[in-house]
């Protein structure tokens, strides 16, 4: 087996190997009743009082003050979690963590995504920041050194930061059990905050399976103690989701480990397909960067992320790529994505409905052309509900009229409502065609150009703001919004206004208002095709594609 420290990482986004699959739990029933065991459910998640736990509700209250969540500066408000690795008996010195992630996506979970396996010493902690949100699942799976699976565990992403302990039985190669303690640690200092909600739990392997237990009668506890943290009670303690809903855990039989549609990174060895991390004090690691650059090896087998029109060399290549490894967008049955097709309301409404999780902000509006047997109902009532588009006229919404980039850009200007800093005029300054502008949307255009939202293609400093926005368009304007608001990595683009200024600085982590970008909506990311698109195509079912159609 080989390690690596950080610094391997880096090349990873080299590393392709298509191999894919997504994680499933089975259909199998209630074992708990037999097994005498009982269950505490935290009815409080936190101190916030908009943590989202419940898998079966809709992600509809998320705190407003998250809208613009890579502007917040106080420390802890942003989601992520730390990982420390106990053994109170101290038979063990080292195990390896494999990190994975089902990211939550309203009312189910996005595929298991591969973030990395890591060497740890007993008692190390390692960060992991960027990229999560509340009610994500963190999977890990735990390895000694001769690679035999000796734990399993699965936890929650709070509303802030998140600080997770996993505790090893005396003899992890035989007494297979794992203690899970962890509570919302926005202040960052390593404990969990007072007044708090403490999930406390075990889980245990049984052959390639995982039982998440109920109590800690049927074994002896004290092992599993550590100071300074909580003692063990009885009952387990665990979030709602947990144990209410189509994802609940506790009280199955069986949870599989290891499903055969597992990404063959997440079933095969530790360091046989990527080299193990070795990991030092208080390391800290990026998960959107992971996960970007594991992309191409955790992908689902029924995920496609490869499209026949979209060469390697393509311009919104890595946008599109994204997207469909986030399960935001998707092909046609022919094996194409139609890069250059024209993008309607309701297909733009299904896109933003997948790549956003906003609470709403207004009430539904029963619009006269859209029947509730519309493919994209939902996606339209709830998209509006979040801010993201307005009614055309009267009570219609106009499912099938196609978006200039300029409605795509105001779109997602309305909604994420940032603002400037600085001269409106001198920001739109960079665009060659910023007098095309209406006077009612240049802030707006302003405020996505300052915070890189805006790409333009092929000419970057071209706006094109009444064109017709394309789905690679489209795709690229929703991937930098996402970008913007640190939910996913930055991209690298010549064609991301104000990329070029950073790449040459190689010191921002932001566009600055050099070169900004004009209302064209659809210049979310990394494209806008200014007067060289071909639409072609029909209409996209939430999924991206024409529904019943090639």
């Amino acid at each position: 087996m080989k390690y690596i420290n950080q610094s391997y990482f880096a090349q990873m986004s080299k590393f392709v190997l298509a191999v894919t699959s997504v994680a499933i739990f089975s259909p199998i029933s209630s074992a708990s009743a037999a097994l005498g065991f009982s269950t505490t459910i935290a009815q409080i998640s936190d101190n916030s009082t908009n943590q989202l736990l419940l898998v079966d509700k809709k992600v509809e209250t998320m705190n407003r003050t998250q809208l613009n969540s890579n502007k917040v500066s106080a420390k802890g408000k942003k989601t992520g979690f730390s990982l420390a690795i106990w053994q109170p008996a101290n038979t063990f010195s080292e195990v390896i963590a494999r990190v994975s992630v089902k990211s939550k996506s309203h009312n189910n979970y996005l595929q298991e995504r591969f973030v990395g396996d890591y060497k740890y010493k007993i008692k190390q902690k390692v960060k992991f920041v960027k990229g999560l949100k509340a009610s994500d699942r963190i999977v890990v799976r735990l390895y000694d050194i001769q690679n035999r699976f000796i734990g399993y565990s699965e936890f929650e992403c709070l509303s802030a930061n998140t600080t997770v302990n996993l505790i090893l039985s005396a003899k992890p190669n035989e007494y297979q059990v794992v203690r899970t303690v962890y509570g919302l640690d926005a202040d960052q200092d390593g404990t969990i905050d007072t007044n708090a909600t403490t999930y406390d739990y075990f889980t245990q392997i049984r052959k390639q399976g995982v039982i998440f237990l109920s109590s800690s009668q049927t074994f002896q506890g004290s092992q599993f103690q550590v100071e300074g943290l909580s003692t063990i009670a009885k009952t387990s303690v665990y979030p709602l989701s947990f144990t209410q809903g189509d994802y609940a855990l506790v009280r199955q039989s069986f949870v599989n480990a290891f499903s055969s549609d597992l990404a063959d990174v997440l079933q095969a060895n530790p360091g046989s397909l990527v080299q193990v991390m070795e990991v030092s004090d208080n390391s800290s690691y990026d998960t959107s960067q992971m996960l970007m650059n594991y992309r191409q090896i955790s992908m689902s087998r029924t995920l496609q992320v490869g499209f026949s029109d979209v060469s390697v060399n393509y311009w919104a290549k890595n946008f599109i790529t994204k997207l469909a490894t986030m399960e935001i967008l998707e092909g046609f049955p022919d094996g194409t994505f139609r890069p250059d097709a024209p993008v309607t309301r309701a297909q733009f409404a299904a896109m933003l409905r997948k790549a956003f999780a906003k609470g709403k902000i207004r009430q539904a509006i029963a619009f006269k052309d859209v029947s509730n047997r519309y493919w994209a109902y939902n996606a339209i009532s709830e998209v509006y509900q979040m801010g993201f588009l307005n009614t055309a006229v009267g009570k219609d919404f106009n499912p099938s009229q196609k978006l200039s980039r300029l409605d795509v850009l105001v779109a997602l200007a309305q909604r994420l409502n940032y603002q400037t800093t600085g001269s409106t005029d001198t920001i739109l300054s960079v665009y060659s065609d910023a007098n095309t502008i209406r006077p009612e949307y240049r802030s707006l255009i302003a405020a996505l150009t300052q915070h890189g939202i805006v790409v333009n293609y092929p000419n970057v400093n071209l706006l094109n703001a009444e064109q017709v926005a394309t789905r690679s368009e489209v795709s690229a304007l929703i991937y930098q919004a996402l970008s913007s608001t640190g939910k996913v990595a930055n991209i690298s683009s010549q064609y991301v206004v104000g990329q070029q200024q950073v790449a040459a600085e190689d010191s921002m982590e932001r566009i600055k208002p050099r070169r900004h970008c004009n209302q064209g909506i659809g210049n979310g990311a990394e494209g806008c095709d200014p007067g060289n698109s071909h639409p072609h195509g029909g209409s996209n079912d939430e999924g991206g594609r024409t529904p019943g159609k090639k």
